[in-house]
Order: C-alpha cells, then sequence, then structure tokens
C-alpha cells in the first residue's frame, strides 16, 4: 500500500509538469518580443527564443520561419553589414556571428555550441593601436543543410556548400565542397559526398 507522501508525490506530479510548461511558454515568449524590439528586420512568430540573445550593432539581421536560437547566441552587425538566417536554421547555445560585410546561413543549417562566424579580421597598422585599427572584410556564405559542429571558427570569405559537415573544433580558412566532410586545423577534406542536394 503507497504510504502518504507517495501519494502527494503523484497527485502533484501533473500540476508540477504544467507549471513548468508554462513558465518555459512565457519566457520564450518574452525572449521573442525581446529579440525582435532589437532587430532591423522582422522576426517571425515561428521562431524560437529559448533564451537571452544578444544584438549588438545596427540589427541589420534578417531571420527565416522556424529558426531555433538557444541562449547565449550573440549576433552582430557593424556598417553595412548584415546577417542573413534562412528557415530551420539552428543556432546552438554560445554561437557568435559577427558581420561588417555579411554572413548568410541557409536553410536547414545547424550550428554547435561556441562555433564563431566573422566575416573580418583586424589589420596591424606601422603605428597606433590593434584596437584602433582597420578590418579586413570579406562576406561568408555557409549553404543549405550544412552541419558545423561543435567550438568551430569559420573565417572570413569562406563559402561552405550545401550539406557539409564541418568536424567539432574546427578552423575553416578556405571553401568547403558541397557534401564534403572537413576536420582540423586549418579544416582539410576528410571525406567527399555525392549527396549535393
Amino acid at each position: 500500500m503507497p504510504n502518504f507522501k507517495q501519494v502527494l508525490s503523484k497527485m502533484l506530479e501533473a500540476p508540477l509538469r504544467m507549471t513548468e510548461a508554462l513558465r518555459r511558454r512565457l519566457s520564450r515568449g518574452y525572449y521573442h518580443a525581446r529579440l525582435s524590439g532589437m532587430l532591423l528586420g522582422r522576426l517571425p512568430s515561428s521562431a524560437v527564443v529559448a533564451g537571452s540573445v544578444y544584438v549588438f550593432g545596427t540589427g541589420n539581421i534578417h531571420i527565416g520561419e522556424n529558426l531555433l536560437l538557444e541562449p547565449h547566441v550573440h549576433l552582430e552587425t557593424q556598417g553595412m553589414g548584415w546577417i542573413v538566417l534562412g528557415r530551420d536554421v539552428v543556432l546552438s547555445s554560445g554561437v557568435h556571428i559577427v558581420a561588417m560585410e555579411g554572413v548568410s546561413i541557409g536553410d536547414g543549417s545547424m550550428i554547435g555550441e561556441f562555433s564563431s562566424v566573422r566575416d573580418a579580421n583586424h589589420v596591424r597598422a606601422a603605428d597606433g593601436s590593434l584596437r584602433d585599427g582597420d578590418h579586413e572584410t570579406k562576406p561568408i556564405r555557409i549553404g543549405k543543410q550544412v552541419w558545423i559542429g561543435r567550438g568551430v571558427a569559420v573565417l572570413r570569405g569562406v563559402t561552405i556548400g550545401d550539406n557539409a559537415t564541418v568536424g567539432a573544433n574546427a578552423v575553416v580558412t578556405k571553401d568547403v565542397p558541397a557534401g564534403a566532410t572537413v576536420a582540423g586545423i586549418p579544416a582539410r577534406v576528410i571525406t567527399k559526398s555525392a549527396r549535393t542536394k
């Protein structure tokens, strides 16, 4: 025969689950509204914002339907820079995207935790500080259905083809062919695939 604690625990289980679901829904609504106010572009109602997202600079960011943003994503646009995130894109916790020229991420692509996508490098000047120096910029294009692992750095001017995979902690300095898997520092092709839909 169950004791009092077991009965009470069973009785409270469903209301506690409902309370937690309501808390999640309300907090996501708050984070969605907060992010919407920081963007120049429209934030679709289908976008799921699971925690604080930090937007710096101009807010020139355009977002497709069904986006999933995990907590602590950093999105930054400077000058004429822009960021375009396609449909069904997933940005995991701690992802940094910085655009001084442009970064586009195609439909269905996923970027793992703490990855960095930056389209600019600092330029060292003969005189003056590094902090006050100029930047070399070149757009980054990430295709559709690309899977970028945890802790990856994608550097300026890189194009990653559709259906490519980038292994965790890789540093991508050159273009990645469609359907290929790359890994390492600097990233090198480790497998090629005929699947390039």
